[in-house]
């Protein structure tokens, strides 16, 4: 993606205050956008319908009135005459729920009053790259590896070509993404192809597992503390958030956070300051954010377990990753990929499978997904001892004489029946060890709990 030329976009500041629409010409100017102002809603249509507009920014009322009523017709009517013409709303901190109701409203994004200047220039030229009209059609594999770096991404189904595609288009930007997908899936894998193909890719890319964090803790863990700060605080130390200055903070397992600790991690990612633990200055950070979970937010957020506001705030771009059931012809490459990483580790001889074992690998419903499908073949080779394994060493001898129904053909049971049949039979072959049923898996204790309740499961 090429760096998006200023003087190409035309903004449009709608707010009827004076100081404001001055105060943000000057700024836009000084960086070569081109700018016009208006007032009230009608003068900002009409300017909307005479001129190629790039992005309107607006405020959520236009008189005395604060409901934010007018702000929210004004972007109605924007959304009915040109769908395509993004909108960043403005409004005070104490009023973010009409933000909120504007983002439902299909406001691209939303900034807080006062504004930070080097964040609203981000946003505004991430926002005007991101709307940038192309008319490219789906990149191929071959032609994707020649423009980004993506080694480490194995796959060229339909619906990873989707996702790379998604990644070629955002990586440039600073565009805040949200990963969703199983357990599983290599959410990790997409973050790091998304960083390494950024413009900040020179940094190493900071990770944080949120399930990890306690709300205790939370603080000094993100934003750091100075040394007295509490009782075992004897030295100054950063948090994830200046570590990540400059570079790419991912925040995996999102949906873990607790309540309290959203509402600060909102705080920071509204204008990108925040204060050390124990420290009254503000310090400032220039990152961008990458979000990952397992979990529907959208129903966290319904059941008010996750911040609506933050919610918007995290997902200006969503990509969703297929489970790998959905994208079965990538399971040779995903294969091989492994065997030659694993024969490389452990220093033996190249491994490779069958053609029986590699149907049988294909026909599985990997509840898993590829994390689960590499800790079949990586054991099977290990316990082995061969470099080319065949169906034998890929199923448990138990299962393999007794249980025909270990390897059903495709179309005999649905995939939540075997889905079922490989959790239960796993229980008893580990005595209801939930731990290692779990490994077994390639879940999450938290995945296999879901799963187990989904089922009808008792342990």
């Amino acid at each position: 993606m090429k760096p998006v030329d200023n003087n190409a976009h035309l903004i449009l500041v709608v707010d009827d205050d004076l100081s404001v629409t001055a105060s943000l010409t000057l700024l836009l100017k000084q960086h070569k956008f081109r700018v016009k102002t208006a007032a009230d809603p009608n003068a900002a249509l009409e300017i909307i319908n005479n001129n190629d507009v790039s992005c309107v920014l607006q405020d959520k009322n236009f008189s005395r009135a604060t409901t934010g009523e007018e702000g929210l017709a004004l972007l109605a009517r924007i959304r009915q005459l040109h769908p395509q013409l993004p909108v960043l709303l403005m409004t005070a901190w104490g009023s973010i729920s009409l933000a909120v109701e504007g983002m439902r409203c299909g406001a691209s994004d939303f900034l807080t009053k006062p504004w930070d200047n080097d964040n609203l220039l981000r946003t505004i030229g991430t926002i005007v790259g991101l709307a940038k009209p192309t008319n490219n059609p789906m990149l191929d594999r071959q032609t994707l590896d020649k423009q980004f770096d993506f080694d480490h991404v194995i796959g060229e189904s339909t619906a990873m070509l989707g996702v790379l595609n998604t990644i070629a288009r955002v990586a440039k930007t600073d565009a805040s993404v949200l990963i969703l997908g199983e357990s599983g899936t290599g959410k990790e894998v997409i973050a790091d192809a998304i960083h390494r193909n950024s413009k900040r890719h020179q940094a190493a890319i900071v990770k944080v597992n949120m399930g990890g964090v306690t709300p205790s803790l939370f603080e000094s863990e993100m934003f750091g503390h100075v040394k007295g700060a509490f009782t075992d605080a004897k030295h100054d130390r950063q948090g994830r958030f200046s570590t990540a200055n400059n570079a790419t903070l991912f925040l995996d397992e999102i949906g873990e956070l607790d309540k309290s600790s959203q509402v600060k991690l909102l705080r920071v990612l509204q204008d990108q300051t925040f204060q050390m633990v124990g420290s009254s200055k503000n310090s400032h950070v220039n990152v961008r954010i990458i979000c990952a979970t397992n979990q529907h937010l959208e129903e966290l957020v319904a059941q008010d377990l996750f911040r609506e506001d933050l919610f918007y705030r995290i997902n200006l771009i969503t990509i969703t990753l297929p489970p790998l059931r959905e994208r079965i012809s990538d399971i040779p490459r995903l294969v091989q990929h492994h065997l030659s990483k694993v024969s490389k580790l452990y220093g033996i001889e190249q491994a490779s499978v069958t053609a029986a074992a590699l149907n049988w690998l294909c026909q599985q419903p990997w509840p898993g997904n590829i994390r689960q499908l590499c800790q079949t073949v990586e054991r099977a080779l290990l316990m082995s001892g061969k470099s080319k394994l065949d169906l034998e060493d890929l199923v448990p001898n138990d299962v393999n004489k007794n249980n025909n129904d270990a390897a059903v053909n495709i179309g005999e049971v649905t995939l939540d029946e075997m889905e079922k049949l490989m959790i239960e039979k796993s229980l008893s072959a580990y005595a209801g060890n939930i731990s290692k049923v779990a490994d077994a898996l390639g879940l999450s204790r938290a995945a296999l709990y879901r799963r187990l309740e989904k089922h009808g499961i008792s342990q």
